[in-house]
C-alpha cells in the first residue's frame, strides 16, 4: 500500500546527504571486529612453528622468528600450552609466549638481544 506524500524514487541529494539522514546522531558506521583468532594445536618442528586456528586456518612461520624455540630441544618445544582461550601459547621451559594475533600479522620475536643472551647464559649455567 503505498503511502500518500511519500517519494519511492531515487533519493536526492549528495551521498554525504543521504547518508547524514540514516545515520542516528552519536553513531558511526565502522567495520566489525571478527572475533580473535583462536589456537586449537601447535606443532613445532626442527625450522617451522605451525598453529592450527578454530576457524580452519593453519598459520606456519619460521622457527628462528623465536630464537627461545630454536635454541629449546624437540621436548622443550613439544611442551607448549595454549593460553588465554586460544589467544595465545606459552612454552614453561623455555619462558616464551606468543600471540596468535602476532603470528597472522607475521610479527616475529621482540626480544632484546641483551635480555635473549642473558636467558641463553642462565639456561647454559643450568645445564652445568
Amino acid at each position: 500500500m503505498a503511502i500518500v506524500g511519500a517519494s519511492y524514487g531515487r533519493l536526492s541529494g549528495s551521498p554525504l546527504s543521504i547518508w547524514r539522514s540514516y545515520v542516528v546522531p552519536g553513531m558511526y558506521s565502522a567495520p566489525t571486529v571478527p572475533d580473535s583468532p583462536k589456537a586449537v594445536a601447535v606443532t613445532v618442528t626442527e625450522d617451522t612453528l605451525s598453529v592450527d586456528l578454530a576457524d580452519g586456518r593453519t598459520i606456519a612461520v619460521p622457527l628462528g622468528w623465536y630464537p627461545r624455540l630454536v635454541y629449546g630441544t624437540p621436548m622443550e618445544r613439544a611442551n607448549v600450552q595454549i593460553a588465554g582461550a586460544g589467544q595465545g601459547l606459552h612454552w614453561p621451559d623455555l619462558d616464551e609466549d606468543i600471540g596468535v594475533e602476532g603470528l597472522l600479522l607475521g610479527k616475529k620475536s621482540t626480544e632484546s638481544a641483551q635480555s635473549f643472551a642473558q636467558w641463553l647464559a642462565r639456561r647454559r649455567q643450568g645445564a652445568s
